[in-house]
């Protein structure tokens, strides 16, 4: 599972650095303010349904309930399913984005309702949604592939697809003259890297001979199961993004440049949530639904222990890093051309309300998989049920006063009430087993934290004062250095093992 994990989270790398090109491309030329609101909100639209209903519910449905077909009933009866799902995928997000087209301008007031009040930011974000929104349905195209190749132990396709985005962005917005606006050129990257996407997972599924013809679907008890997980699965693994759109519909009441901070500091916040997180999440349920199909719980338990060690291991050096030096690490990536110093200043103040939460994000999806891997997709749903209820209790009671860094800390509260319900419910369900070996690891890892906490928050007395690109790529370096040395010397001396698998 490591050797799978690393190949998701090295090709998840690769496309947050080119993702920092384009969002440092971006931040150069539309900078933090109106344009850059109005692309901000129009790009989120389609993303969080893909995440809602795609990456998220979707593949929480589909990737058991195909591993358990393959492997019990065989290749034919597999490519049935596939060709049923396929044909329901592609009726609906036709229908989906018809409507959209359709009604735009009562979609984005609906969810921007605060553009409502200013004409002409209601009009280009109408445009620039239209231009976008197609997106949602090619991307579902291509998670249906990727849930195909990930059943199959086949993770590289999925995780290198994002780079895709951000070429293609960047090369729009390096010819942004001969679009109508730099927005325009931004929002027809998005387009345009829709197709892309989709090409890609598709050629790796023929490839690898998982492609299935669509099928007339029918209502039989394999659909039938797959819809009962799909529908609480929309919650239950989409918490984060319901409290993100709410955060985009919030947003458009508050000052301009609101929803440039907010879109910057999650660009910072998803790198270790896409790297750590998604690589453990993706990599871990297709395992554990394997496992346990297999009548292996024990070994289901160890891997989910090891993929928890490993997100809170890699995620840890970035949780201190937004907590003790947000404002260097914006200013360092961003802070050039458009993008001036009041503007690092408000989105590092999001980075650092967005980070209490982070440790308890990237680790939700590796305790989701305890339910999710046994079909059980309604135990999500009521955690994240209350958790959505926190998270916009304190987003309505806090988002006047606060602005934006009020959105965010509310959701990083809603994540870490829903990891906790979820990690209590499925120790003494017994639907996950965290062992000593387990938690002497993770005890290691917080020494290791607190020493790399010190170090950035008393190394300017012992650096030089640089510009700040230099300067974070220094306190990266030593930070680096420090924490894995003092992490490596704590699993020597407890003895544990350092390969991260479980002791005998």
């Amino acid at each position: 599972m490591i050797r799978s994990f690393l190949t998701v989270g090295l090709w998840t790398l690769l496309s947050r650095i080119t993702g920092f090109l384009r969002d440092m491309l971006l931040a150069g030329l539309l900078g933090a303010g109106g344009m850059m609101d109005i692309f901000a909100i129009a790009q989120r639209l389609p993303n969080h349904f893909r995440a809602i209903f795609a990456e998220g519910a979707f593949n929480t449905a589909f990737v058991p309930a195909y591993t358990r077909i393959r492997t019990a009933a065989g290749t034919a009866a597999a490519d049935l399913f596939l060709g049923r799902i396929l044909s329901l995928l592609l009726a609906s997000q036709l229908l989906f984005l018809a409507l959209v087209l359709m009604f735009t301008p009562q979609f984005v007031a609906l969810l921007a309702p605060g553009f409502t009040e200013k004409r002409v930011a209601f009009d280009l974000a109408v445009e620039l949604t239209r231009i976008t929104f197609p997106y949602l349905g090619l991307m579902s195209l291509a998670v249906l592939w990727q849930g195909v190749l990930n059943a199959e132990k086949r993770f590289h396709e999925g995780a290198a697809a994002p780079i895709l985005l951000n070429l293609s962005m960047i090369a729009t917005l390096l010819m942004s003259a001969a679009f109508a606006s730099r927005a325009h050129a931004a929002a027809w990257g998005v387009f345009i890297a829709g197709f892309l996407e989709a090409a890609l997972l598709g050629w790796g599924a023929w490839r690898a001979g998982l492609i299935a013809p669509p099928r007339w679907p029918r209502l039989d008890d394999e659909l039938r199961g797959f819809f009962r997980a799909f529908g609480p699965a929309v919650i239950g693994v989409a918490g984060t993004q319901i409290a993100m759109l709410a955060d985009t519909v919030i947003v458009t009441f508050l000052p301009q440049s609101s929803a440039s901070a907010l879109y910057y500091a999650d660009r910072l916040y998803q790198l270790p949530l896409g790297v750590i997180g998604v690589a453990a999440g993706t990599v871990l349920l297709p395992e554990m639904s394997r496992l346990i199909a297999a009548g292996r719980p024990d070994l289901a338990h160890a891997q989910q222990n090891r993929a928890l060690v490993l997100s809170w291991l890699f995620a840890t050096p970035f949780f201190i890093g937004f907590m003790t030096l947000p404002e260097l690490m914006v200013a360092a990536i961003f802070q050039r051309g458009a993008f001036g110093a009041e503007a690092t200043g408000a989105t590092a103040a999001v980075l650092f309300a967005y980070a209490i939460g982070l440790l308890a994000i990237v680790a939700i999806r590796s305790v989701v998989a305890s339910f999710h891997a046994r079909g059980d997709t309604k135990t999500p749903l009521y955690a994240s049920l209350f958790a959505i209820g926190l998270n916009l209790a304190i987003k309505l009671a806090i988002w006047k006063s606060h602005g934006a860094a009020g959105l965010a800390f509310a959701t990083a509260l809603g994540a870490i009430a829903n990891f906790m319900i979820l990690f209590v419910l499925a120790w003494r369900g017994r639907k996950s087993a965290p062992d000593a070996t387990f938690a002497f690891q993770i005890a290691i890892i917080g020494v290791g934290g607190i020493w790399l906490a010190a170090f950035f928050l008393h190394g300017f007395l012992l650096l030089p004062v640089l510009a700040p690109l230099p300067m974070l790529s220094l306190y990266g370096a030593i930070g680096a250095a420090l924490y894995f040395g003092m992490v490596f010397l704590g699993f020597r001396l407890a003895k544990l093992p350092l390969n991260l698998r479980r002791s005998a």
